[in-house]
């Protein structure tokens, strides 16, 4: 089963991260990398663009938008046996880099298919 795990909160007043803190994260990433169940990581850039079609037609908008209230700021895409699983990565990760927000959603696919379809 695969999930994207995304953070929302970007906890802008929080002090940059530590040495100490980079390196228990690389950790991390390395052991989750090496057992194939991290797939990909990284964050998103503040903003981004909107793109919206209605009646045939396209509209293109640059962000930051002020509207959004819980910007995903960033994201790992892992694969894992149970819902379970990914909710137990999730703890770790924020047991590392501390307070914020995230969503966990299961990601349906060719070989994961939506249930019903």
């Amino acid at each position: 089963m695969r999930f994207l795990l995304m953070t929302t909160d970007d906890n802008s007043d929080a002090a940059p991260p530590d040495e100490a803190m980079m390196a228990e994260m690389g950790k991390f990433i390395e052991e989750t990398s090496k057992a194939g169940v991290l797939l990909a990581t990284g964050g998103l850039e503040p903003g981004g663009t909107r793109i919206a079609s209605s009646g045939g037609k396209i509209t293109v908008t640059d962000g930051p938008f002020a509207e959004a209230k819980e910007a995903v700021v960033g994201f790992a895409l892992i694969e894992v046996r149970s819902r379970e699983e990914a909710i137990e990565l999730s703890k770790r990760f924020y047991s590392i880099v501390g307070d914020g927000e995230g969503i966990i959603q299961q990601v349906f696919g060719p070989e994961d298919p939506f249930p019903g379809a």
